[in-house]
């Protein structure tokens, strides 16, 4: 099935998931989230310079897969007991195609429990259970947008179907197939595969020469619109819903719509869905997150405005009034207006950050204009009595990363970062 582009999923990596957020294996619900939310701050896409993009992007996918596992306590369970082989799809985890004792036989024995004389085959006591087709996998991208509206998408995919014509047999009506000779009439033949530099392992793969049914028709016998193969190439018009308030990580299924293959049930089609990164807004579960922008005049005096279009393209006023000053830094909460939920009307809660932009310099032009601003503004701190006064020389737009730069000091360039345990809130600095 080739109907989308984007790139399939890989493998699971070993990895810790503690480590990746910094937590120890008996950290608390609250500790977990309290970590990944400074994770999240520190690795999206969004803060980092646009050089670090790429590489903040994969930290900030496996931070949120720790997250995911490690705050539910049935995946976390299933983690400590099993590392992250419990969450891969390909070997049998959660969600994973369902094990198949013919195929576990195959690779152990290199038979197929449905082979001659074997349940199921020619001679066997019952009838061969039909196995389940492997499921296709692959990621689908999506706005934050798209995230917040809900979206279906409807796509024409190329898709391999039972010939309609044979019924998949391969050959014309009443004609009569001999044995395969490559596979003997098993449908599935021994196989090297390289594992490792010098490592060699045997495996049990269906045969190319009779497309696994053990039979063979003369050229002239076989069905004119499949020539034999016993499959045929169909574009069918798919449809998948992404629900809104959908989250990174997600499993869109669209069942039974994998390629089909004779004798087996068809596997479903998978979509995972990428939270694509937003250029204004940041996510965080069902919150959001922007910046407010304001001028020093509206953070001093208040204001009544549009301070932002929202993702469904609504503008969002806020009427701040006069007295109650922004200082920058902080954070206003509007409950109600993050991401929906899918259950009901609730949403979660949108954040904004207060950027204040100052003006330029020179804005006044005269020295009158100056002493009139400088009578309303709050006046100076008290002096600061000392035995020496020096006026020094300075310079602006200082880069505080440069302190203490070819100095050897081993702090330099490290982030002061606040200790979060219990009974501390500032961060600790040794005396020299």
């Amino acid at each position: 099935m080739d109907g989308n582009d984007q790139t399939p999923f890989g493998g699971v990596e070993e990895i810790d998931l503690y480590e990746l957020l910094s937590v120890e294996k008996d950290a608390s619900s609250d500790q977990i989230k309290k970590a990944y939310r400074k994770a999240a701050l520190k690795y999206h896409p969004d803060k980092v310079p646009e050089d670090q993009r790429a590489e903040s992007e994969i930290k900030f996918k496996e931070i949120t897969q720790a997250y995911e596992i490690l705050c539910d306590e049935q995946k976390r369970d299933l983690y400590d007991t099993h590392g992250m082989a419990a969450f891969d799809k390909s070997r049998g985890g959660p969600g994973g195609p369902e094990v198949d004792l013919n195929d576990i036989l195959s690779q152990m024995f290199g038979f197929g429990m449905g082979g001659p004389g074997g349940p199921g085959g020619p001679g066997g006591p019952g009838p061969k259970r039909p196995r389940r087709g492997p499921d296709e996998e692959q990621e689908y991208k999506v706005t934050l947008e798209e995230l917040y509206k809900g979206k279906t998408v409807k796509f024409a995919a190329n898709k391999q179907v039972v010939c309609s014509q044979c019924k998949g047999v391969g050959g014309k009506d009443k004609a009569k197939a001999s044995s395969c000779e490559r596979c003997k009439g098993h449908g599935m033949v021994d196989a090297l595969r390289q594992i490792g530099p010098g490592m060699m392992t045997r495996e049990t793969v269906m045969c190319d020469h009779c497309q696994g049914s053990g039979k063979i028709f003369k050229e002239k016998d076989r069905c004119k619109k499949c020539k034999g193969k016993r499959t045929t190439q169909e574009r069918k018009a798919l449809e998948i819903y992404i629900p809104r308030g959908s989250m990174q990580g997600e499993r869109i299924v669209l069942e039974g719509e994998a390629d089909q293959v004779p004798d087996q049930i068809p596997g479903d089609i998978v979509f995972t869905l990428v939270e694509e990164p937003h250029e204004n807004f940041s996510r965080i579960g069902h919150d959001l997150s922007t910046d407010l922008k304001i001028t020093l005049a509206e953070a001093l005096c208040g204001f009544s405005r549009v301070v932002l279009k929202h993702l469904d393209g609504r503008g969002i006023s806020i009427d701040r009034p006069r007295g109650q000053i922004l200082r920058p830094g902080e954070y206003i909460k509007i409950p109600g207006e993050g991401m929906p939920m899918k259950r009901g009307e609730t949403k979660g809660d949108l954040y904004l950050l207060v950027q204040v932009e100052f003006p330029e310099d020179g804005w006044l032009k005269d020295d009158a204009a100056y002493a009139a601003l400088q009578k309303m503004l709050p006046g100076p701190p008290p002096p600061i009595e000392a035995e020496e006064i020096d006026e020094v020389e300075y310079e602006d737009d200082a880069d505080i990363d440069e302190m203490g730069e070819n100095s050897g000091d081993p702090r330099f360039a490290n982030e002061w970062e606040d200790d979060e345990d219990e009974g501390q809130g500032q961060a600790q600095c040794q005396p020299q």
